[in-house]
């Protein structure tokens, strides 16, 4: 198949187009590496199969022609992050909506056969049901969460008028090599990686009693493919391993000499936990690798943290200071 890949040298992103090229695919990466690195797909990059188009999905025009001759769009392009999405909500608008809606109409212009769209489970806020199930209410909590929750309504709005096919994936925290390692505080693992570099304390939110439904990279990029080779059109799936782990868990695993506790963000559940039996019946996805295998695999490549910022008690308690302003009502 002939490929296009939103956001292909990001996180997610490169794993999926390495996944692609290797199933001999022809892969067509869109990115503005903003977030995204060069680095992340430089080991496959001179494979014949790739090209890298360098460009903003939001920019008019941007996309022209790059769709043409497509059979399937991976649209993952995103801005990322709690934090940032309250302090600068129009700049992820732009992003998460503006820029879904333009590679929608760049998708039902060119007349691909399947698009897939990244979706986040963030869409689910505090739920009311563990596991949580992708009829669960959509009670999103802050800007990012509202903002994926609005472009996965457009993908859906355009397959229902438009006919363009179109399927939706609600990832659970996803984890594993090559994830982010500038810029705000963000994901736990990136967060604790480069502590343990620097011989620094964990920074534990809470008490750690909190779970969450970690699944590893190429577990959610095996999905995208799958949900690209089913029959499946205008549905919504949870990818998760519907096995949540505590904060604690990881820092076993992790070996950590030393942790300190930070206080307990608001809006936040105390449990991500999905129910993804959905995906398993329709495309026959699963998750392959448990969370002591992921984070051996982590720690084994841990050197990719060096130089990530490396977050103190005071540095985490400035950098979501907006965090507990507006959502600590």
């Amino acid at each position: 198949m002939r490929c296009v890949v939103t956001g292909g040298a990001g996180f997610i992103g490169s794993h999926l187009t390495e996944l692609l090229l290797a199933e001999g695919h022809d892969v067509t990466v869109i990115d503005n590496l903003s977030t995204g690195r060069r680095a992340n797909i430089a080991v496959f990059e001179s494979q014949p199969g790739l090209r890298l188009h360098v460009a903003d999905i939001a920019d008019a025009g941007a996309l022209d022609g790059l769709f043409d001759g497509v059979d399937w769009v991976f649209h993952l392009a995103a801005l990322a992050d709690i934090v940032p999405s309250i302090q600068r909500p129009v700049d992820y608008h732009r992003a998460n909506v503006d820029g879904t809606v333009a590679v929608l109409e760049a998708a039902r212009a060119a007349g691909v056969k399947r698009l897939v769209y990244a979706a986040s489970s963030s869409c689910y806020g505090i739920p009311d049901a563990y596991p949580t199930p992708e009829t669960a209410p959509a009670r999103p909590m802050y800007p990012y969460a509202l903002t994926k929750y609005v472009g996965e309504q457009y993908v859906m709005h355009w397959c229902r008028l438009y006919q363009l096919p179109c399927l939706s994936l609600r990832l659970f925290n996803v984890y594993g090599p090559r994830s982010r390692t500038s810029g705000t505080y963000g994901a736990v693992f990136g967060v604790f990686l480069a502590q343990l570099l620097a011989g620094k304390p964990l920074t534990v939110v809470g008490d750690g009693t909190q779970t969450r439904d970690f699944t590893f990279v190429t577990d959610v990029a095996r999905a995208f493919l799958m949900a690209a080779r089913s029959d499946r059109v205008g549905e919504v799936y949870n990818i998760g391993t519907g096995n949540p782990v505590s904060v604690n868990r990881l820092i076993d695993l992790l070996k950590a000499p030393e942790v300190v506790h930070i206080p307990k963000r608001p809006g936040e559940p105390d449990c991500t936990h999905a129910d993804s039996a959905r995906a398993r019946r329709d495309f026959g996805w699963s998750p392959q690798v448990p969370v002591e295998e992921g984070v051996a695999r982590l720690l084994a490549e841990i050197d990719y943290w060096r130089e990530a910022p490396v977050w103190t008690v005071d540095k985490v308690a400035d950098a979501t200071r907006d965090w507990f302003k507006h959502l600590g009502r």
